[in-house]
């Protein structure tokens, strides 16, 4: 056995494509066991999750001999040599992508319900499946992606026969995989517990995940500094009362699929919202300014004057997001004399590391922590025994430091949404984004 489940493997896999945090990256998971391991690669990239769906065309008369590929969006994918060899018409072709499109349509609506598909137009595409036996489906996964304007391709998965792994680099940019045994059966064979993942499971990994904050109005930009020049994300709804701007923590950025969720839930409440990549790609491993919260500081300082200086935020009221480390930075930004901060809600957060900051902060605050992450919970107490502002600590229940339980992350949205509604202003109708059993 090379892996527990399916979770370890995606763990050991978001380790290996490391190198890829930072970049703009979105991890396709192929349903169902593909999307276990594909939700711990995001993780480990702090990258959007999705699903790639696709469905064979196979010759009618030989169902297992693939002659091409559909996916979402109309995108068609043919090997006409194949076509042409066993002699299928453009009649026979069509009842079984008729067919076929039915199926794939069905299966992405159990999957996403009305939530269209992650845009990979001039992204990194990571196909990621449980593992890889002929390799036919993740070779249509590639196709379909590229299809779908995917600037390159890169298909991980950890386990597959080597012979497949030629093939496989035909298609994709890159092949990542962690073990390629040269005697290989199955793919169950190389997991102690392969036990098949439901449509449920698959949707809470989706919901609990999904990049709410990718809008329209959610655009990539550079933020100037003095000496340097952040990346962050920045979403403005018409008629905006306010704005939240997020500082990540460790390890963490503006492609957190947590935090842009809670982001979507802001915007939906008329509120703007701003992540920020407090850290450069060079800098996200350096632990020192991980947690240097000066440092973090100081730039989130330096971003708040870029945005304030904007016309559509020019007279807005202010709330920061922070999480982790990032929460620390929030806090001790909310502590200067000239602090424009309105409000801070903090998940999960370490205010613990602005403990001499802590008395001077004015703003409102919030904090959030999992009612089982207890030492952060512990420090979280501490904190708010030095505070001298409103502050409310909330205990979401049974949920640990990442709210990966089900429903834990939808409580923090909720939680965090109410607040900054009550200091900043604004609530419209929040379309239904609850997050089903599963992880959150």
């Amino acid at each position: 056995m090379y892996f527990f489940d399916r979770t370890e493997a995606g763990r050991k896999l978001g380790e290996r494509l490391a190198y890829l945090r930072g970049q703009d990256v979105v991890v396709l998971g192929l349903p169902r066991g593909g999307v276990p391991v594909a939700a711990e690669v995001a993780d480990a990239l702090g990258a959007p999750l999705d699903v790639i769906m696709v469905r064979k065309l196979g010759v009618p008369a030989q169902p297992e001999l693939g002659m091409g590929a559909i996916g979402e969006g109309g995108v068609r994918v043919l090997n006409r040599s194949v076509m042409a060899a066993v002699r299928v018409d453009e009649r026979a072709l069509q009842r079984v992508e008729e067919r076929e499109a039915e199926v794939l349509r069905r299966r992405a609506e159990a999957f996403r319900g009305d939530r269209p598909p992650v845009s990979l137009k001039g992204r990194t595409a990571v196909v990621v499946d449980d593992g890889i036996a002929t390799g036919s489906t993740a070779i249509a996964a590639c196709q379909v992606a590229r299809a779908h304007g995917a600037s390159r391709i890169v298909l991980a998965t950890p386990v597959a026969p080597p012979g497949v792994l030629d093939r496989l680099a035909e298609e994709a940019d890159e092949v990542v995989c962690l073990e390629a045994p040269e005697v290989f059966f199955a793919i169950g064979e190389f997991y102690s517990d392969f036990t098949q993942v439901s449509d449920d499971e698959v949707v809470a990994l989706l919901q609990g995940r999904a990049p709410a904050g990718e809008a329209v109005d959610d655009v990539e930009l550079e933020i100037p500094l003095a000496d340097m020049t952040l990346m962050g994300r920045l979403g403005v709804p018409e008629g905006a009362s306010g704005f939240v701007v997020f500082a990540h923590g460790t390890g963490s950025g503006r492609n957190s699929p947590r935090n842009n969720y809670v982001a979507g839930v802001l915007r939906d409440a008329g509120l703007g919202t701003l992540l920020l990549d407090l850290l450069t790609v060079n800098e996200q491993d350096d632990r020192a300014k991980v947690f240097d919260v000066p440092l973090l500081a100081g730039r989130l300082e330096a971003a708040l004057a870029w945005l304030l200086g904007r016309p559509e935020a020019r007279d807005a009221r202010l709330g920061l997001f922070g999480a982790s480390t990032g929460a620390a930075a929030a806090l001790w930004t909310a502590a200067r004399p000239e602090s424009r901060v309105d409000v801070v809600v903090s998940r999960g957060g370490r205010p613990d590391l602005a403990s001499d900051r802590l008395a001077e902060v004015r703003a409102p605050t919030l904090l959030i922590v999992g009612g089982h992450d207890e030492v952060v919970l512990d420090l979280n107490r501490r904190a708010q025994a030095l505070m001298r502002c409103e502050t409310k600590l909330a205990v979401v229940p049974g949920a640990t430091h990442l709210f990966e339980e089900p429903g834990a992350l939808e409580e923090v949205a909720r939680l965090a949404c109410d607040w900054f509604v009550e200091h900043l202003g604004r609530k419209i109708t929040i379309p239904d984004r609850s997050t089903p059993a599963g992880r959150g």
